[in-house]
């Protein structure tokens, strides 16, 4: 059809098709509302489909199923040590009194299906009530031969850094068979036999994989929920202006389409979730430590995430609030240099935990628990960094580590190392002082580190760090390395490297929005027809990052509570019948 023919009047207009924007969307119009989702790009998914996927949602049905009964209280007591004078009493609580009911209606009401994190631990093992399982859920693989080429044609493609050559690889069972291959196990074996013809049968017949996993199975789903309810979702859609009536409510959006300017109404509301800033380099200038150029971050969110719904929530009053312990989901990530010329930028998840490698400054010093979240890595790497200096350091592996475990971008055996070494991502020596000449460490305090870790990893202890003593570190390590999964000595030469920069997921600094994730302006009032979801709004947490999906928990569950708000159907549940709904209901 036309674009001048196609309906320019809705009931809702979703900027931006990442989780936020996309769970608002398949809400809404579960309830019954014309709903226009607009992104940007020339596909959708946004950081959310470079991600694991896994979301933070206490207490959902599937803990239920599996008799964990943890309290809202619960809950908080763990948050609020976690997070400290930046809790956020308000927030906080719908998100916890939604959670569950976000997880359960998408569930079972669209095409959007999980599975538990039931043994994901949250990070700080050591605080009361910390979760050891059971508070996570994942997307459940899917088919991507479910969905049409149309959908297929404008879904954003798996995150090719984090794949084995383009093939998603899931956290959990998946990812434990690939690893159970590099050491020589026959079911590891098997299992990636398998995976991998499977994947090479549909590079065969379609030329992409199909067996779609992590962040492309979330926005994949939501895509086709959204398609199912009749979200009428537009590709290379740029809005630049939102537009007031008389009143001051904010009713309609401008955005540059391939066909030109167009005007699009809202009757009911605006909905910003165009992925934040972390994209944008003046403002990461401006409120990122250690940034003084456009090479001292690396994000993992795409080039969109370059503040636009930022600007727009502004334009009509919304505040910027950069307040709380860290303006961006930070994340170590290290930078792949291709032959063709593209730099391709790796996230260190899960490899710093396992044992036999540790991660030291110039100066050949530790300066975190490696094995500790992401976040926490870079809060560690940007607090051991002068003033001025660029935040960087060196993950440092031996030749077992290497072998056994991914390495950076660098896989396991029998991945050949070749193709790292010639580009430069790896360095190899015989010796650490030879390694310490060819990366500028300082090799005395480098040997020194070595050995008195060394000294203490043998017995399975770390006094520096206490890496290993958690159960989210013991979870990220070896469980066929004892005492200490996380823990093992660096001696076996020849000896390896990779340089590790300052990255992000995303912007922590957002809108400042109320419960029912409302703009608000600098009094505190809402802005009457707008709403803000995803990392365009302040982050929940306060700038910490307590557990992993942190990001994508609460982009969902607001999501959530917008669409429904939007829509009228009532209030957020109260925790009783919260408890009482998620206790009576089994998973499919």
């Amino acid at each position: 059809m036309p674009e001048t023919n196609r309906k320019q009047n809705y009931d809702v207009v979703v900027i931006g098709a990442g989780a936020g924007g996309l769970s608002t969307a398949v809400t809404a119009a579960y309830h019954g509302l014309s709903v226009l989702v607009l992104e940007r790009d020339r596909r959708c998914g946004g950081a959310t489909s470079r991600s694991g996927g896994w979301m933070w949602t206490p207490r959902s049905e599937f803990a239920h199923a599996d008799g964990v009964d943890e309290s809202i209280d619960d809950i908080k007591t763990y948050l609020k040590a976690a997070v400290g004078d930046d809790y956020d009493e308000e927030r906080t609580d719908a998100f916890l009194r939604n959670a569950p009911e976000m997880v359960s209606f998408f569930e079972h009401e669209t095409a959007l299906q999980f599975v538990p994190g039931t043994k994901i631990c949250d990070i700080y093992g050591q605080l009361p009530h910390a979760g050891t399982g059971h508070r996570s859920v994942g997307p459940k693989p899917v088919d991507g031969r479910t969905f049409s080429r149309s959908l297929r044609k404008i879904m954003a493609p798996q995150y090719w850094e984090t794949s084995f050559l383009g093939m998603g690889i899931m956290a959990g069972p998946d990812l434990q068979g690939f690893l159970a291959a590099a050491k020589f196990k026959p079911h590891g074996w098997w299992h990636s036999a398998k995976r991998v013809l499977g994947y090479a049968f549909d590079l065969a017949t379609t030329g992409q994989g199909m067996h779609f996993v992590n962040g492309v199975a979330l926005t994949g789903r939501l895509m086709q929920s959204a398609v199912d309810l009749g979200v009428d979702i537009r590709v290379e859609h740029r809005v630049d202006d939102l537009i007031q009536d008389s009143t001051g409510r904010v009713a309609a959006v401008v955005a540059e389409t391939p066909q030109g300017r167009r005007t699009f109404k809202a009757a009911r509301g605006v909905v910003l979730a165009a992925g934040g800033f972390s994209a944008n380099p003046s403002m990461r200038t401006e409120h990122f430590p250690h940034n003084r150029s456009a090479d001292d971050h690396w994000t993992l969110a795409p080039e969109t995430a370059d503040g636009m719904g930022i600007d727009l929530g502004r334009s009509v009053g919304g505040v910027l609030d950069i307040s709380g312990a860290s303006p961006a989901a930070w994340c170590p990530v290290s930078l792949f240099p291709y032959r063709n010329g593209r730099t391709g930028i790796f996230p260190h998840i899960m490899d710093r935990a396992k044992p036999g490698s540790i991660s030291v400054t110039r100066s050949g010093r530790r300066f975190v628990n490696e094995a500790n979240g992401y976040w926490d890595y870079v809060t560690g790497l940007n607090a051991a960094t002068a003033e001025g200096e660029v935040a960087e350091a060196w993950q440092i592996g031996d030749s077992r580590a290497v072998a056994r475990y991914p390495f950076g971008f660098a896989m396991p055996r029998p991945v050949p190392k070749f193709p790292f070494l010639r580009s430069g991502y790896l360095v190899k020596a015989a010796t650490l002082d030879e390694l310490a000449d060819k990366c500028g460490i300082d090799a005395e305090a480098l040997r020194t580190t070595v050995e008195e870790f060394n000294r203490h990893a043998r017995e399975g202890r770390d006094p520096a760090f206490d890496r290993g003593q958690t159960p989210f570190n013991r979870y990220g390590g070896d469980p066929d390395v004892t005492p200490n999964p996380s823990l093992a000595p660096i001696d076996r030469g020849p000896f390896y490297a990779v340089r590790v920069r300052q990255g992000s997921f995303g912007t922590f600094g957002g809108l400042r929005a109320d419960a029912k994730a409302r703009l608000l302006d600098s009094h505190g009032s809402p802005v009457h027809g707008v709403h803000v979801v995803g990392v365009d709004q302040k982050n929940l947490f306060g700038g910490h990052y307590p557990a992993g999906g942190v990001n994508l928990g609460p982009a969902m569950t607001f999501g959530y509570i917008t669409g429904r708000e939007l829509a009228g159907v009532g209030n957020a549940p109260t925790a009783d019948s919260t408890r009482a709904a998620t206790t009576s209901t089994s998973p499919v």
